[in-house]
């Protein structure tokens, strides 16, 4: 009988201990997953709705999100990605600022076994290891539509076309590839000629200065602004509007991004286009910092869906905006 109560009362342990062990199993499983994001800043609308955007998504997928604003400046993101690694975070991902000189801090990563996902912008490493997948836009083809629709809306037109370029940060991958892909398109056009070409490093206040310099320069002659992005335009149609111009019309104005500042600009008849660059990545991030925490291997490249938006459709698109 005291046998019996013995044995039972051992089976009764060893159920509870399997129990115990099988929470523990569970909570292991439920870890929330860490992750350490690099923003560039906040230079534009642009960029203020992809903060917004990863920041809502993290929260809505329960994911511990450690932002950190790098104002920038790349030594910040270096400083940054350092301090995640420090953490032990799970995954790390960020937008850089510039293209080159991030392999020894990507090292240092890898060498810690934490993956880094690409947001929004590319680096240029010799070690493609370095990072796992690079989520955004196709800023060559952003570039392309630009110039696709410049050539479309001239194509009348036998004088000479001359042309203006707002570019974005110097050494980010925008603005190289925005650059790039314009120019791909125009360069069998000779009627199409880029007069001046200087960094309005995506903001507003700094397009307005180059803005004003190029009108000083060349004046009436200018005929076409090609703005790497949409805040740079706007800042660019107040020097226009301040030089005695009628922005959209004396001038055509082309930007890319296809924030609602653009969309208002289109409606009171100032800007003719903006290309979509669309900042809403969140989703996509969560997403893939997800599928590479359940061990499933990512694309090298997650390309976005977007389109190409002209003064005409602008009243009709802008209720349907989120950024």
């Amino acid at each position: 009988m005291k046998k019996s109560k013995v044995v039972a009362a051992v089976m009764v342990a060893l159920v509870g201990l399997a129990l115990v062990l099988t929470g523990v199993g569970c909570q292991k499983e439920k870890k929330q997953i860490t992750l350490g994001f690099s923003q560039i800043g906040a230079e534009s609308e642009w960029r203020t709705a992809n903060t917004k955007s990863i920041e809502e998504t993290a929260k809505a997928e329960g994911i511990d999100l450690k932002l950190s604003d790098a104002q920038q400046k790349q030594e910040n993101q270096i400083k940054a990605i350092r301090s995640f690694i420090a953490q032990k975070v799970d995954v790390i991902a960020f937008s850089p600022v510039v293209e080159t000189g991030w392999e020894p801090v990507l090292r240092e990563a890898k060498e810690a076994k934490i993956p880094v996902i690409l947001t929004d912008r590319a680096v240029d490493t010799k070690d493609d290891s370095l990072w796992v997948t690079f989520i955004g836009s196709d800023f060559v083809e952003e570039g392309r539509r630009a110039a696709k629709w410049l050539v479309e809306k001239t194509k009348d037109r036998t004088d000479p076309v001359n042309i203006v370029e707002l570019q974005g940060t110097v050494g980010s991958a925008p603005a190289i590839d925005r650059k790039k892909g314009f120019e791909e398109i125009i360069k069998d056009k000779p009627q199409l000629k880029i007069l001046r070409s200087q960094t309005g490093d995506f903001t507003r206040a700094k397009g307005k200065e180059v803005m004003e310099a190029f009108l000083k320069a060349e004046g009436k002659n200018i005929h076409v602004l090609y703005a790497h992005n949409d805040d740079m335009a706007i800042g660019a149609i107040q020097a226009i509007e301040e030089a005695g111009l009628r922005p959209g019309q004396d001038i055509l104005i082309i930007s890319i991004d296809a924030v609602k500042g653009a969309f208002e600009a289109m409606m009171a008849g100032k800007l003719n286009v903006t290309v979509e660059c669309s900042p809403l990545l969140g989703p996509q991030l969560m997403s893939a910092v997800k599928d590479l925490m359940a061990g499933k291997t990512l694309p090298k490249r997650i390309v976005t869906e977007e389109g190409v938006f002209p003064m005409e459709t602008a009243a009709q698109e802008f209720p349907k905006r989120k950024y």
